[in-house]
């Protein structure tokens, strides 16, 4: 039996992997959870992440990957194999080729502990390509022709935003303000406003149920748990959509002024298309209500939200694994 080759989301906040013939075949958070005495894991993935902020003391659940690079080297290993293996079955001879997607801005050093972490799971041969590019095709930008496409991919640890032409990048920008920040930012508010002291999973469902950009849009309400920071006790608050606006108004608009710099910096002739074709929006980001309005309207261009955002830049690997002569060796 041989490997059939396989593209990988490497995602700070999920791992998406995209087997050829196949589909996407995993999706599962970027967690692992490890016993700190013994240094061994004890679940990946799913089940790891279930134990985020309800371990016992000596068992860790860590998230090896950090603002779109490995934080955690040994982790992140342990994480890429248990998923190939689980995807490519138990075969000791199956060595597949890999397509690993990487943020548009990291350092050549941060490349190559991605490329040797893939390498040492056994990988036949190790592609990498930049996010942007891989988010442009998945969501279906023809980015071959010599004409503009803009694309903004806000995943869970990096924010890119890039004008593609040719096939290439022709100006980009990367940023470590994307979907974790927007809990964190969520987090804070609570505890600030409220004395209340929430998780970040609880900051992620306000963020999925009722977040909200656009200041002028409908108000929903909804009910929060936490810890009260005066008495120590479990309290329960509501929180409304336009305080998640709020909560979240200096992180968003810091993308789209990364948004803007990109657009200074793009050629003029390729301006003219994108104000023409718009700018294509990808990533679990994508999905905050109010962000392709409030962004239409600061960037005076048409935004479209991709059709999957949340797997725009996995489906991206799975058309590129068929066209490896476009993948930069």
């Amino acid at each position: 039996m041989f490997a059939k080759d396989i593209g990988i989301d490497l995602g700070t906040a999920n791992v998406l992997i995209f087997v050829k013939g196949q589909g996407i075949v995993l999706n599962e958070p970027s967690v692992v959870a490890i016993d700190s005495e013994t240094k061994k894991p004890l679940a990946v993935g799913l089940e790891a992440r279930d134990m985020l902020g309800r371990t016992p003391g000596s068992v860790v659940a860590i998230k090896p990957m950090k603002d779109g690079v490995i934080a955690d080297f040994d982790i992140t290993e342990i994480m890429l194999d248990h998923f190939i293996k689980k995807v490519n079955g138990k075969n000791p001879f199956a060595r597949p080729r890999i397509l690993i997607c990487c943020p548009s801005n990291i350092t050549s050093v941060e490349k190559n502990a991605i490329k040797e972490a893939a390498e040492r799971t056994g990988a036949k041969r190790v592609f990498l390509e930049e996010e942007p590019k891989v988010a442009a095709v998945g969501a279906g930008l023809d980015i071959a022709k010599p004409s503009g496409n803009m694309v903004i991919d806000i995943g869970g640890g990096t924010t890119d935003v890039a004008v593609l032409s040719l096939g290439g990048i022709v100006t980009s920008s990367s940023i470590k303000v994307a979907g974790n920040t927007f809990d964190l930012d969520i987090v804070k508010y609570v505890k600030n406003k409220y004395k209340l002291l929430i998780g970040e999973r609880t900051a992620e469902d306000i963020k999925i149920t009722i977040g909200n950009v656009y200041p002028d849009s409908k108000k929903e309400k909804m009910q929060v748990r936490g810890r009260d920071l005066v008495t120590g006790l479990p309290h329960t608050i509501t929180v409304a959509s336009d305080e998640i606006e709020e909560a979240l108004r200096g992180s968003i608009y810091t993308i789209i002024h990364t948004a803007k710099n990109v657009l200074e910096k793009t050629p003029p002739e390729l301006s003219a298309d994108i104000i023409d074709k718009g700018v294509v929006v990808t990533g679990g980001g994508a999905l905050i209500k109010g962000f392709d309005q409030l962004l239409s309207q600061e960037l005076k261009v048409p935004v479209f939200i991709a059709e999957s955002p949340l797997t725009c830049v996995v489906e991206g690997t799975g058309i590129l694994l068929n066209n490896l002569h476009l993948v930069d060796k």
